[in-house]
């Protein structure tokens, strides 16, 4: 029988047990670094909440790219509110994250995408964290 890879999620794993909890763990504490677990876990929260509402906008987008002939505006945030969606401005994209992900100003730019959230989402209004990268490991 073949012995599995230590770092490799189990393909047999269970709900209970996905197998990549001890690899996903020490990447989460090498990028916490030395930050209080207490304030990374709000950047965590940060960056999933971005990229889930990233997901939800691109998703939409693209079926607005397809619709572009027929009137519909890729870029209008209008066309997201309409089906729930939250309006995620340029700078607050995934794809931009993701690109910036190795500069050393990351945590600026990644409070910059929330305030645009913010700014750009009337009923998100004053419940989004801020400053949440002021003290990210630069």
């Amino acid at each position: 029988m073949a012995k599995q890879k230590n770092n490799a999620c189990t393909a047999n794993a269970t709900a209970a047990t996905i197998g990549c909890e001890a690899q996903l763990w020490q990447m989460a504490d090498a990028l916490r670094g030395s930050m209080d677990a207490a304030e990374y876990k709000h950047v965590v929260l940060g960056l999933i909440f971005l990229k889930y509402i990233s997901d939800a906008f691109e998703e939409h987008h693209w079926k607005l790219e397809a619709e572009r002939s027929e009137g519909a505006d890729p870029e209008d945030p209008d066309d997201y509110r309409a089906f729930n969606i939250f309006w995620a401005p340029p700078e607050a994209r995934w794809e931009r994250l993701k690109q910036n992900a190795r500069q050393p100003n990351i945590g600026q730019i990644v409070d910059e995408a929330m305030e645009a959230v913010d700014r750009d989402n009337p009923s998100l209004k004053g419940v989004l964290p801020k400053g949440l990268c002021a003290t990210c490991p630069r």
